[in-house]
């Protein structure tokens, strides 16, 4: 869902989840290694994914690293200033066997 790719089923769709404080039990961060640059273009998945995801264009300077930029956040309806305020979460799917 990125910004400008939004439609009203989305809203609807994301105005719907429930809202619970968070509950980190059973996560453990330091499970999951380091962003990797899986494409070798010298930026990490985290860089692509908020340029990708960016209303405002950021900075890209070095080895791939952001600064500036704003981003849409579907759930709190607000814009956030440069890429040091975001989380960028992993989806963890579960395998069939």
């Amino acid at each position: 869902m990125a910004a400008g790719k939004r439609t009203a089923a989305d809203l609807g769709a994301v105005a719907a989840l429930p809202v619970a404080d968070e509950d980190r039990t059973g996560c453990d961060r330091d499970l999951f290694r380091d962003w990797i640059d899986a494409d070798r273009d010298g930026c990490s998945t985290r860089a692509e994914v908020l340029l990708e995801e960016a209303t405002t264009t950021p900075s890209v300077t070095g080895r791939c690293t952001l600064s500036e930029g704003e981003w849409y956040s579907w759930y709190d309806d607000t814009f956030v200033a440069g890429p040091r305020g975001l989380d960028i979460d992993r989806a963890v799917r579960e395998r069939s066997r």
